[in-house]
């Protein structure tokens, strides 16, 4: 009989590259594990706390609102299956399409759950951004360009969600007053996984960031810690696979687990 004990999930004190992390998540890919069915309920769940804390429940009395933000790729898929468990519990969720193209998966379960869409040139884009409880940036994840600065539609969002809400929001991230929240998917959107650079300060701060498998390493580096917020780690199995990586960073950062 093994007396082998499963590798325990990674520390949320360490940050790991994008390619680090891509070559653990390749197995369990390639196992069939539905690696973005638990990324997105984990993702739901953390929202689904934060409404709470916030005395906004999301059910079908209280309405919370939600903004999810999608990008083209897993990210974005990742924000709107999340954003259909919301609208199953009973959050109004709106989402705002920045890509060339969307996680059409995602989308179709978000509709089905009751999700509606929100154009950003529509008239009412800016009294749902200011009047939403949590703003769910789902644009860029670890695949993103050599620079992971926004670009064309997406920057031009973001820099509208700014300009709505002001420099007082802005700046204000993690505290207790911030209304929206900002809740990240995986790591802020324009900021570098690996080596915590931001090279174009139109991204949008969060409160949360939700990431998943493994701590990137980007997040515990100055400048791009600073708009990363509370990091709550969603373990996705990659334990194993990583136990043999050395951390590009560790860090005594205080983190969240899922």
């Amino acid at each position: 009989m093994s007396t082998d004990t499963p590798a325990a999930a990674p520390s949320p004190g360490d940050g790991y590259t994008a390619a680090q992390v891509r070559a653990a998540e390749l197995p369990l890919l390639e196992a069939g594990e539905p690696l973005m069915q638990r990324a997105a309920a984990a993702l739901a769940d953390e929202i689904g706390r934060l409404l709470v804390a916030r005395s906004r429940p999301t059910d079908a009395a209280s309405r919370a609102l939600v903004v999810v933000i999608a990008g083209s790729g897993d990210n974005g898929g990742d924000a709107l299956f999340a954003g259909a468990h919301l609208a199953e519990r009973g959050a109004d969720v709106r989402i705002v399409s920045v890509g060339a193209r969307i996680h059409e998966a995602g989308l179709a379960a978000a509709h089905r759950a009751g999700a509606a869409d929100l154009d950003p040139d529509g008239d009412a884009f800016d009294e749902v951004v200011r009047s939403a409880d949590v703003l769910v940036d789902g644009i860029l994840g670890i695949g993103a360009a050599a620079s992971p600065a926004l670009r064309g539609r997406a920057r031009e969002v973001v820099a509208r969600v700014r300009d709505v809400l002001g420099t007082e929001w802005v700046t204000g991230a993690g505290g207790a007053a911030r209304h929206p929240l900002v809740v990240a998917v995986d790591l802020p959107s324009g900021v570098s996984p690996d080596d915590g650079t931001v090279p174009d300060p139109t991204v949008l701060p969060a409160d949360v960031t939700v990431t998943m498998g493994a701590v990137k390493a980007g997040l515990l580096l100055e400048p791009a810690s600073r708009d990363a917020g509370r990091v709550v780690l969603v373990d996705l199995g990659l334990g194993p696979a990583l136990a043999g990586a050395t951390p590009a960073v560790r860090s005594e950062r205080p983190h969240g687990r899922a």
